[in-house]
């Protein structure tokens, strides 16, 4: 054996053997966190939050008291107190686009009048650029594989941009704030364009913004080769953002904006975090599985509608046979909801209209045969304390593949729309100045003597 296998081989010996003695030394006996009476995932067993802080922002409203007693009740989310069912049907009976709205009234609190809506679309229209060579130098050419990567390091690349990056006044970050909405379809489309050029082989097309469109309409109008995109198409992608836009304090991404933005650090880093949340496919990145999951589900079907088959097929997921093993249906279920994802059945009504428009009605059908058939699968396989029901994510997936979004777009989609909560929440923290966020912990191990070096 030659001299570097030796010490190839050695270093695979030790990292098996430092392996075992980080999964040894870091098990913690999940007794214990009922001993102690520890909400994990700051849930008690029930699925009701543990209350870590108050926000004038988002409301999700799943269940009502009754005598002690926590009845499940059809999903409901508000912003700023209002419906977000009764916003989208608001600006669908104007004919009009919604994130822009969405992002005032989470920013400023209020619905705006017709100037002080045109007021906002023409200050995003302005910050809709990137700084001089930044597009040439920090995306072309460091193409990234993952564009929420890209999203990420881009923010952090943007402080050194900003004359005033760790000035926290309301002032300052409400500018950021702006800014940071009006470029993330920039970033991310281009960061796209880069990835499919020089990993993909294609032709690299950079398109300018278009100051006259909404935000959904210019992600379309930039992604695509020739600027084409349907009404419905623009419709369907403005109303993802608006359904995204916001999901109150408690959401992980929100939450740790909220985290991050309590040790008085500046706007990038704050942001940059969230993004990091939600690439996670816990959060975020769920709605890729469940395409990937579904695509699954079509190849191993022989007839799509056989609910037997489908039923079937479902109990293998959860089982760990088939998929990715990991015992999941991805797309039901959720921390909140039970009884309905207010998203979901917004979402679901105009999700059949683009199939019809696309030629995909039979995928549509599945997926309602899955919606319906994943909750009885699930209630006979599994001991739950709450309903099961289809989340966002269960349909948001297949609607951006209709609308040809490429799947490296499906989660940095969320993050163009939920920036705008964050930038929400991040302002919410530094106008109430409250303390550092710091939860406690309980120590559960043993204390020891030190062992001096010899003695070991």
């Amino acid at each position: 054996m030659t001299e570097n296998l030796q010490m190839e081989h050695s270093l695979e010996q030790n990292v098996a053997n430092w392996i075992e003695k980080i999964q040894k030394c870091n098990q913690v006996n999940p007794e214990l966190y009922v001993k102690y009476e520890v909400k994990r995932g700051l849930r008690d067993i029930s699925g009701k939050g543990v209350l870590a802080g108050l926000t004038r922002i988002g409301e999700v409203h799943s269940y009502i008291m009754d005598e002690f007693e926590m009845i499940p009740v059809p999903g409901k989310l508000m912003y700023r107190g209002i419906d977000v069912t009764d916003i989208i049907n608001g600006y669908q009976k104007d004919k009009r686009f919604g994130f822009e709205e969405t992002c005032y009234l989470l920013l400023m609190g209020d619905l705006p009048t017709k100037s002080q809506l045109e007021a906002l679309e023409a200050v995003l229209a302005q910050y809709r650029n990137l700084p001089e060579n930044f597009t040439r130098d920090m995306i072309l050419k460091s193409p990234s594989k993952d564009m929420m990567n890209v999203l990420a390091r881009c923010v952090l690349l943007l402080y050194s941009f900003d004359e005033s990056p760790d000035d926290i006044s309301v002032q300052n970050v409400l500018r950021q704030s702006l800014q940071l909405i009006a470029m993330f379809p920039l970033l991310a489309t281009y960061g796209y364009q880069a990835f499919a050029h020089y990993h993909g082989n294609q032709s690299l097309i950079i398109h300018s913004p278009n100051p006259e469109l909404s935000t959904a309409e210019n992600i379309l109008h930039m992604l695509r080769a020739d600027n084409a995109y349907t009404r419905l198409e623009a419709e369907l992608l403005d109303m993802a953002l608006v359904l995204h836009a916001e999901h109150g304090g408690g959401n992980n991404s929100s939450f740790t904006t909220h985290v991050v933005t309590s040790t008085g650090t500046d706007t990038y880093s704050v942001m940059a975090a969230a993004l990091g949340s939600l690439k996670g496919p816990r959060h975020g990145g769920a709605n890729i599985k469940v395409s990937r999951m579904i695509a699954d589900i079509k190849e191993h079907l022989s007839d799509w509608k056989d609910e037997t088959q489908i039923s079937d097929y479902l109990g293998k997921l959860l089982h760990k046979q088939a998929f990715d093993k990991s015992g999941l249906i991805y797309g039901m279920g959720h921390a909140v909801y039970s009884i309905s994802d207010p998203r979901a059945v917004i979402f679901k009504k105009f999700v059949e209209k683009l199939a019809e428009e696309k030629g995909r009605q039979e995928e549509f059908d599945l997926l309602e045969r899955i919606e319906r058939l994943a909750p009885q699968v699930i209630a006979k396989e599994k001991k739950i304390y709450k309903g099961v029901s289809a989340n966002v994510d269960f349909y948001s997936g297949f609607v951006y593949q209709m609308i040809g979004i490429p799947e490296e777009l499906y989660t940095p989609l969320f993050a163009i729309s939920r920036i705008a909560g964050w930038c929400a929440h991040r302002m919410e923290e530094l106008v109430n100045n409250g303390k550092i966020i710091r939860p406690a912990y309980k120590c559960i191990e043993q204390r020891r003597e030190y062992v001096n070096f010899n003695e070991r």
